[in-house]
């Protein structure tokens, strides 16, 4: 890394999301508690697709991988925050910098393309239904996690090669609780503004192509739906309802943040915080809670495990 950057600055300092430390104190304990559950909440949903065969589907498996992404993604920075709060000068060194960096926008990149593959997913299912499991088989849903992999690292390495070959030489402060592109590049000893416009509004403008393309097949769905008046069309209506606002929550500050970069850092900061700790947070929940037979599944592998733990629990005769 030190060959592609002759910087003289060694780690930058984040600013985090206050100054107060009364609001510090409340948003660390409401992000740990939300980064708890986020981590089990995903991973009681991967497990529980992967531990029960009916659910061994294209759809779930693409949910799974789903979970998966929504983990790396809260993880990417969220602890580091927390473990900030009890220093006294919150740091990160260059490379760490860059590290965040390289995982934000691999994991972003790559649940872009894997909700737009869900989003095919329910289109085959709805709209072509008798063609469903000859389109959607077992590889198709394989090759398309491993392309949503590649177009994220794809991606995030664009945006890496124009990141490190910029001098830092002079302010090194950070008005955020992680590095990100914006934020970065504005330290830089050269004046880059219409080029760092131009890379980072390219991802804005990647982002709302996709939202607007993951909005026409949904509004396709719907329209399909909405000229059969059975069960399975209402589940159908659900499972969408379900996927479009997960959609939503997680293009619209993407969208903000990078297609109009620079604007209002503050904020930047709070939609940042939305699609990094909420969105992974609100993911499982909405899942669940919409979606019957993962909500059936999980009840079931909860209560199994509660019974299970009840019997391993050893019993004393009264004295």
């Amino acid at each position: 890394m030190e060959g592609f950057n002759h910087s003289r600055v060694s780690e930058f300092v984040l600013l985090g999301l206050t100054d107060s430390p009364e609001l510090q104190i409340f948003f660390n304990v409401m992000f740990f508690i939300f980064y708890l559950m986020t981590m089990f909440g995903n991973c009681l949903i991967l497990f529980t697709i992967l531990f029960t065969p009916h659910l061994h589907s294209p759809m779930y498996f693409l949910l799974s991988n789903l979970s998966l992404i929504d983990m790396c993604l809260s993880s990417f920075a969220t602890p580091k925050m927390i473990m900030d709060f009890f220093a006294q000068r919150k740091t990160i060194s260059f490379k760490g910098c860059i590290s965040q960096i390289f995982l934000l926008h691999l994991f972003t990149g790559t649940e872009i393309v894997l909700l737009i593959s869900m989003s095919f997913d329910r289109y085959i299912a709805i709209c072509k239904p008798l063609h469903y499991s000859t389109i959607i088989s077992q590889r198709v849903c394989v090759w398309l996690v491993v392309t949503s992999w590649m177009v994220g690292f794809l991606h995030t390495m664009s945006q890496l090669a124009f990141i490190l070959y910029l001098p830092f030489c002079g302010p090194n402060i950070i008005d955020s609780f992680f590095c990100d592109i914006p934020l970065v590049i504005q330290l830089a000893c050269i004046d880059i503004y219409v080029l760092g416009v131009f890379m980072i509004s390219t991802s804005g403008v990647i982002a709302l192509i996709s939202f607007l393309l993951l909005l026409t097949s949904y509004i396709i769905v719907l329209v399909t739906i909405k000229d059969h008046s059975s069960i399975g069309s209402s589940k159908a209506l659900s499972t969408c309802t379900a996927h479009f606002i997960v959609v939503f929550m997680f293009f619209g500050p993407c969208i903000f943040i990078y297609v109009w970069p620079f604007t209002n850092f503050l904020v930047d900061k709070v939609l940042s915080v939305f699609y990094t700790i909420f969105t992974p947070f609100l993911n499982p929940l909405i899942y669940t809670l919409r979606n019957q037979e993962v909500k059936t599944a999980v009840m079931k592998k909860l209560r199994n495990q509660y019974l299970y733990l009840g019997k391993m629990t050893p019993r004393y005769p009264v004295q």
